[in-house]
């Protein structure tokens, strides 16, 4: 896919954010470079959203790159997300994904977006709370 000039401006952003980024808190940061509507931000996200180069984060109303666009074709991803440092990160579980599926499937259910995400603190935090004394 060809990016557009914003869709390239939108991503680049996301790839040298530290963390998720709202589509408000990017078109701050893009202001200077051109980027002044919500709407031109909003539309940037969802063409990289379609083909697989960013995530949205539901529970955080925030976006993130995917972590290999290359082979973002599976239809099941889940995001560990840390309370404490917002450290994001994307995995994909095939048997988890094809349970879903076949209780979709037993259920009549028919999913859309295939996402979880799971909130809790990642393993640098454990460790520094362990480290740090009471």
């Amino acid at each position: 896919m060809q990016l557009t000039a914003n869709q390239q401006l939108v991503l680049s952003a996301l790839q040298r954010a530290n963390g998720p980024l709202s589509a408000y808190a990017l078109l701050e940061q893009l202001r200077a470079v051109g980027l002044n509507a919500p709407a031109q931000v909003y539309r940037a996200l969802e063409r990289l959203a379609q083909h697989g180069f960013v995530h949205r984060l539901e529970t955080l109303n925030a976006y993130v790159t995917c972590k290999h666009p290359q082979s973002c074709k599976h239809s099941f991803k889940a995001f560990a997300i840390c309370e404490n440092c917002g450290h994001i990160d994307e995995f994909v579980d095939n048997d988890l994904g094809q349970r879903l599926g076949r209780w979709a499937e037993n259920n009549a259910f028919s999913m859309g977006d295939h996402a979880i995400e799971l909130r809790g603190t990642c393993a640098n935090c454990m460790k520094l709370a362990q480290a740090t004394p009471i």
